[in-house]
């Protein structure tokens, strides 16, 4: 009788799954091409996690190399330069997610109000235009605006009186001057993430405020903000999820690789980037890889535990 259950259940199961598939067939063929991307190179590479934990020589190969347990992981952390590499990697991240949160709404909020639509077109265009700029392109922008002898900030400080400064060698400026960068880059593309989430507001709720005679500001503050708190809640999630991934093409070529910088703008990527150009230990690089994803899960799991807390409905699973 039992097997007979099991079958029956079995049978139920295997119609509902094809009774589901022909009902989203059209749905899963569109989602094919992203599902296949995601499997072959993000879940097919996980393989070589192993690598963390042996001691990888090319002659022997991956599966051929001696285990090594966790000494990939205490190389990480032996020197302080990795401790403070962490610390930079969290902290400029964490101003990253702030300031482009911020500056990416008041663009988008700022584009809401423009009515002709040429003029928003032209807008969302010179905005979104560095996003594509290669960093390393983006680096030499930086260079000819902090040159000591023939950069254009140095000259505006000495028609104002002012000394010129030894950009490159003063690490107490860069995180301000990293902020800028990274903002000027992707706000016009986080911009149009939070604009398109104001398009899909319904237009009543702004009819009826006016009606009821409320302001430009207090429609945005009383509708259009906490409507988008759940699309806020998930962007940031998502990059909490990456906070201990750096951009290695910012840190690496805006700063020029300046080793006086080190102390403020050294971080997870660019000092695995030396210790492997240095060393060639790719279990050690494979470790931080690792350390990095498990840290960042984590801290994604925690952040979606305390929005779940205070409003389940904005968690993000």
């Amino acid at each position: 009788m039992k097997s007979v259950r099991i079958q029956g259940s079995r049978r139920t199961n295997r119609s509902s799954f094809i009774v589901t598939f022909k009902r989203n067939k059209w749905l899963l063929l569109l989602a094919a091409p992203a599902t296949i991307a995601v499997i072959l190179f993000s879940y097919l590479p996980m393989f070589g996690v192993v690598l963390a934990f042996k001691r990888y020589n090319f002659t022997d190969g991956i599966f051929g190399s001696r285990w090594s347990g966790f000494d990939n992981f205490k190389y990480l952390f032996a020197t302080r330069d990795a401790f403070n590499s962490t610390i930079n990697t969290v902290y400029l991240n964490a101003l990253f997610i702030v300031f482009s949160l911020l500056g990416s709404i008041v663009v988008a909020l700022l584009m809401m109000e423009v009515r002709n639509k040429w003029l928003v077109k032209s807008y969302q265009s010179v905005l979104f235009f560095p996003y594509f700029i290669s960093w390393v392109i983006v680096g030499y922008f930086a260079y000819a605006l902090l040159n000591y002898d023939t950069g254009t900030v140095n000259r505006l400080l000495e028609a104002a009186g002012l000394d010129a400064v030894q950009w490159y060698t003063k690490p107490q400026y860069w995180p301000a001057i990293m902020v800028l960068v990274y903002v000027w880059k992707n706000v016009g593309y986080f911009s149009l993430i939070y604009l398109a989430g104001m398009l899909g507001i319904d237009k009543e709720y702004y009819e009826a405020a006016t009606m009821d005679g409320a302001t430009r500001l207090q429609q945005i503050r009383k509708i259009t903000l906490p409507l988008l708190i759940p699309l806020i809640t998930i962007m940031v999630l998502m990059q909490v999820g990456r906070i201990f991934f750096a951009d290695f093409g910012l840190f690496f070529n805006v700063t020029q690789n300046s080793g006086a910088l080190y102390s403020t703008t050294d971080v997870i990527d660019t000092y695995v980037f030396r210790t492997f150009r240095v060393l060639g230990d790719a279990g050690m690089a494979t470790a931080a890889g690792l350390y990095q994803a498990v840290c960042g899960l984590i801290l994604v799991c925690i952040s979606n535990w305390l929005v779940k807390k205070v409003n389940p409905e904005n968690a993000l699973f």
